[in-house]
């Protein structure tokens, strides 16, 4: 059963939806206008329930099946925001926001999970409920928790929880689940070094900021090469350094910031500790004040084997079943769909497309030939996993 003949019809719509959200992007929590046209869509699809301002931002529908309550009720989710990144792509629907791109194809999901709830609405060819989640904030806002905070899961019933996302690393049309630890927890860190400016012909009389964070980012590194386990994976980035604003002056204070990414909660405390520890050693050697914020971004992501197995055996039925990749490798990246699939089971796939620019680059394009593939998998998702007649 190769893609949903009615959801093929709606590439055209998809990309059109996909094209105008690209073309207007925004960040985090503030998706007012993508949040308003999805609802405003869900409604003029025909859901039987539509709410706002879940999460702050997020955006729920409700879709009842063929005999209402009587099976499950199952989520699907897609999320809205976009990144502060200047596009470099050459499309013809490049961002008209100075400065934000959706550079992660969050764009295309949204308009993947629209097509998914246009079938689901039109055929209802369930026994249960389907509730399509379109969440704000993914790109580091903790968004898919600020949901689950608010009683997304409980307010619903919602038993299980799907999710997917683009793959230009993969090939066009290949779908992959691993079930277990999938996606690496995350960690944001902000280190703040306050020392002592002078002159920039007098360094003796400064305490130099920009030198004490040039050698703790080199200390900092070396707790990945010799505190962890060389058998865990684990990996510290220092992304942002801020200092100075004159060439004769050595600043007296210094910002550093990045992000921790691994598979185990041991070693994430380890990390943390000796994060703390090394900042503390370089505070004294250098007579500085350092201080060190760690906040809990994401979870280890953990497809659940039950819905892993969904999830192959409905993409084996949209997409060649060679073309079903069930071993692939666990990313560091990671996801805040984490969130929600440890307040319920559930699994997150990827589908692949062509192109080879990855995600957060300036020049990333997502294929709109994968449209109608997410929306498929989206659509028989619900119908496989509550077939209609199943309670009668």
């Amino acid at each position: 059963m190769p893609i949903v003949n009615r959801v093929a019809a709606l590439s055209d719509e998809m990309a059109a939806w996909r094209h105008d959200f690209h073309e207007n992007p925004e960040l985090l929590y503030e998706v007012h206008r993508t949040a308003g046209i999805v609802a405003d869509k869900l409604r003029e699809f025909g859901c039987d329930e539509v709410v706002t301002g879940i999460g702050r931002t997020g955006v729920v529908g409700v879709i009842r099946g063929r005999k209402n309550g009587s099976g499950k009720t199952i989520g699907l989710r897609a999320d809205m925001d976009a990144l502060p990144i200047v596009e470099a792509a050459d499309v013809p629907y490049a961002s008209k926001v100075p400065g934000k791109m959706h550079a992660c194809g969050h764009d295309g999901h949204t308009a993947m999970l629209l097509g998914a709830a246009k079938y689901l609405t039109e055929t209802r060819n369930f026994d249960g409920t389907a509730v399509v989640i379109f969440q704000p904030a993914e790109e580091g806002g903790a968004g898919g928790k600020a949901m689950v905070d608010d009683g997304l899961m409980t307010r619903w019933g919602i038993q299980e929880v799907y999710g997917l996302h683009n793959a230009p690393d993969l090939n066009h049309g290949e779908i992959a689940i691993l079930p277990g630890p999938a996606m690496a927890a995350a960690d944001f860190f902000d280190i703040r070094i306050q020392g002592y400016g002078a002159h920039g012909a007098m360094p003796e009389r400064s305490k130099d900021a920009v030198v004490i964070a040039m050698t703790l980012g080199q200390a900092l590194q070396s707790i990945v090469s010799r505190n962890v386990d060389p058998l865990q994976a684990a990996v510290l980035s220092i992304t942002q350094i801020h200092s100075g604003s004159a060439y004769n002056v050595i600043p007296g204070d210094a910002w550093m910031c990045g992000t921790v990414r691994c598979f185990s909660e041991e070693i994430r405390a380890l990390i943390r500790t000796r994060m703390r520890e090394i900042c503390a050693g370089f505070a004294a050697a250098y007579g500085a004040e350092i201080s060190v914020e760690v906040r809990d971004g994401f979870s280890v992501l953990v497809n659940q084997e039950e819905q892993s197995r969904v999830v192959e055996e409905v993409a084996r039925t949209v997409v060649d079943p060679a073309k079903v990749i069930t071993r692939s490798t666990p990313k560091m990246g990671s996801e805040d769909f984490a969130d929600m699939m440890q307040a319920v089971p559930g699994a997150y796939f990827w589908v692949g497309h062509d192109g080879s620019v990855p995600v957060h680059n300036p020049g990333y394009v997502l294929d709109d030939k994968i449209l109608p593939i997410g929306a498929s998998m989206f659509a028989r998702i619900i119908e496989k996993r509550m077939p209609a007649g199943a309670h009668a």
